[in-house]
């Protein structure tokens, strides 16, 4: 049956980085499916048939791609299995644009964080957080699983993030200081607790409690929030440091592929086409890289 090839799968795949904790939910349940059906080998057709239950096109895709790799580990070691058909069709929506936050709209946002809410610690975690997320380039996950110890001299020790990989983020002088005066009023208000940021309930910040802060003070910059329409979130601090950085880039083929390579390595991208995507995703570096194909072109011509 397929329940113990799933184990061994998952265990193959997690020994080299992989957490694959929706995946081994999904393969599971397939699994099961299966099984229940008295299959010893990987059908197609029960896989299409399991991967149509959920409602959504896009989850059936996903679905249907997690057993897909699946059946082709299982190929290489029995034929007999089937590879199902892209029947849902592709696994990966079409990235969204970011929403670029300006550098006015960021101190903005800082300033109004540290006046949201009551006379609290609350004011002072989220504009603390939200300044850090900006002049880093964390993501929050990342940031609200900071520790005391992970503040170094050398700077922010990020730990086992995707692909269990951890990296140093160096921090400027101003940021260091930010981050000290927060700890200074943050150590006596949880000092059981050795996370960087803490909730009002003394205990780790959640995504959405730093979620629900960011709608808050962007809602009262008059920035757009809701579905259905494209807005800020707290990852738009990130992608604002990306494109500040690719702003940056120096002139010269070496010297740019060094400092993408720099960039993708800095924000723990586990691809570097995943830096490249701000490239033909933000309209500002676009125009920048076809003035230059122009002037390069032009002085070709001459």
């Amino acid at each position: 049956m397929l329940a113990h090839a799933v184990r061994s799968y998952l265990s193959t795949r997690r020994a080299v980085g992989f957490a694959l904790k929706e995946v081994g939910h999904h393969l599971r349940s397939f699994a099961a499916y299966s099984d229940a059906r008295g299959q010893r080998y990987l059908n197609a057709q029960t896989a299409i048939e399991w991967a149509g239950q959920v409602p959504s096109v896009h989850q059936r895709a996903r679905r249907s791609a997690d057993v897909a790799r699946f059946a082709r580990y299982l190929q290489a070691e029995d034929e007999r299995h089937e590879m199902p058909p892209a029947a849902f069709g592709r696994e990966r929506r079409p990235r969204r644009p970011p929403y670029i936050l300006s550098d006015e709209q960021i101190c903005r946002l800082i300033e109004l964080a540290a006046q949201s809410g009551y006379r609290t610690l609350r004011r002072q975690t989220y504009s603390t957080l939200f300044a850090l997320l900006s002049c880093t380039g964390l993501r929050v996950s990342e940031a609200i699983r900071l520790r005391h110890h992970d503040i170094t001299p050398d700077g922010l020790v990020i730990r086992a993030t995707k692909f269990q990989k951890s990296r140093l983020v160096p921090l400027h002088d101003t940021a260091r200081a930010g981050l000290d005066r927060y700890l200074q009023q943050r150590r006596p208000y949880a000092p059981f607790d050795d996370h960087v940021f803490v909730s009002l309930r003394r205990k780790p910040l959640l995504i959405t409690d730093v979620e629900t802060a960011f709608q808050t003070v962007a809602t009262k910059l008059g920035l757009p929030t809701g579905r259905g329409r494209r807005h800020p979130t707290p990852h738009s601090l990130r992608h604002a440091f990306a494109v500040r950085a690719l702003q940056n880039c120096p002139d010269g083929r070496d010297r740019i592929t060094k400092h993408m390579l720099m960039l993708a390595t800095y924000l723990g991208h586990s691809d570097a086409s995943l830096t490249y995507w701000y490239l033909e995703a933000v309209p500002e570096l676009m125009r920048s890289i076809a003035e230059r194909c122009e002037a390069h072109l032009a002085g070709g011509a001459s």
